[in-house]
């Protein structure tokens, strides 16, 4: 740890191979003072107490302090006081020649491939040169030991060093794909979001200004020759005005619509759909009937608000383009699932091939798309001049 106050220093096993396998550390610290002490012990044991003796227990000591100030120290600096200070001690006392092979390890591990093979290779010649000298011949063993030793610590090195990269890099490639799942799956939420309030803009916002439209039509044809009838219509436009209003708001705030609201656990969508029909017929020709089939039970608000305003988009179109007398809405609770039907007598869906307004059919697009996304489906039947069907469906979920 660096003192508080003081210049941080990096650490001396920062810039080699597997400069942050730190799981080798304590092997390596262990292995150096056991074979240094070892080392000290053999000299003793066989020379005694001469006159060489305190030189060697000094450079011992100096040894083992050298090694303990890698954190105080540059680590390449480090390094090379501690192969000067292990060679001048070999000089003296060959059996700290073993000590090389720890010393090899962290030379590895602070410096370059290279620069350490280098430092490794003088190791192996002055330990080879100074037990040659010792033994006065040229023993195979000696020479080919240390070298044997050298080429197998250097080879494990490299080819864990070349693992360590190998994941890096595919932990590299990890990090990449990951940041770019993270931007498409940031597009597709914000495709998915715009499509949402296209659909639910579509489904408030542009079937009341219809309305509105409508009823502003009626009210203009109706000035000169019933102007009570008039206001009347004018009246229900500006009410279905303030609705809208209410529904944008509570669209930006991503609620329910405001005839869903009841209480807990109450079974909200008929009553809403018999007030949805009725606002709709209070001003047009059409009769619209609601019908309920089966025990209503709460559906949640996600189903609860698709239901409503997929009633809503097909009323919408009934009234406008149908010319219809009677429209029939049934409300179908079966054991797993919930049906809307909605039926009318008018002239069924005009063909639409070649059609040049853009506007036209987004609402049954956004109603299939509001139902596929709960898991259920549409189904649109209709022939020129014997009305038109529409079915929707939503599978219910049980606990």
């Amino acid at each position: 740890m660096t003192n508080p106050g003081t210049t941080s220093r990096a650490p001396a096993w920062t810039a080699g191979i597997l400069g942050h396998a730190s799981g080798l550390v304590t092997a390596l610290h262990t292995a150096f003072v056991v074979l240094v002490v070892a080392s000290a012990v053999r000299y003793l044991s066989g020379h005694g107490f001469g006159d060489q003796a305190p030189w060697v227990l000094g450079g011992a000591v100096v040894l083992l302090a050298t090694y303990a100030a890698h954190r105080l120290l540059p680590s390449r600096l480090w390094l090379a006081l501690l192969v000067a200070v292990w060679f001048g001690l070999v000089l003296v006392a060959p059996s700290f020649a073993w000590c090389a092979v720890p010393l090899s390890f962290v030379a590895l591990r602070v410096l370059p491939f290279w620069p350490a093979c280098a430092v490794v290779a003088g190791m192996v010649a002055t330990t080879v040169v100074t037990w040659t000298r010792m033994t006065d011949r040229l023993d195979p063993t000696i020479v080919l030991g240390p070298v044997c030793v050298a080429v197998l610590a250097v080879g494990a090195y490299r080819a864990l060093e070349r693992d360590a990269l190998a994941r890096q890099a595919l932990l590299d490639d990890l990090h990449a794909a990951q940041g770019d799942l993270a931007d498409a799956q940031h597009r597709a939420g914000v495709l998915a979001e715009r499509a949402r309030l296209s659909r639910e803009i579509h489904d408030s916002v542009a079937q009341g200004l219809s309305s509105i439209n409508l009823l502003l039509q009626a009210a203009e044809h109706e000035w000169d020759d019933r102007p009570a009838a008039a206001r009347e219509h004018a009246a229900q436009a500006a009410a279905t005005a303030r609705d809208g209003l209410d529904e944008v708001r509570r669209v930006v705030r991503d609620l329910a619509p405001a005839e869903l609201a009841s209480g807990p656990g109450e079974p909200a969508l008929p009553g809403a759909l018999r007030q949805t029909c009725e606002r709709l017929a209070a001003h047009a020709s059409v009769e619209v009937r609601v019908q309920v089939h089966g025990t209503p039970v709460p559906l949640g608000a996600e189903i609860e608000t698709a239901l409503l305003r997929t009633a809503r988009g097909a009323l919408a179109n009934v009234l406008e383009h149908a010319a219809a007398s009677t429209a029939v809405v049934t409300l179908t609770y079966q054991p797993d699932a919930v049906v809307l039907d909605v039926r009318d007598d008018g002239r069924g869906l005009p063909d639409r091939t070649g059609s040049t307004d853009p506007d036209r059919g987004r609402g049954l697009a956004g109603i299939r798309d509001r139902l596929r996304e709960l898991g259920g489906t549409l189904v649109l039947e209709s022939e020129p001049g014997e009305g038109t069907a529409l079915a929707a469906s939503v599978p219910l979920v049980r606990s």
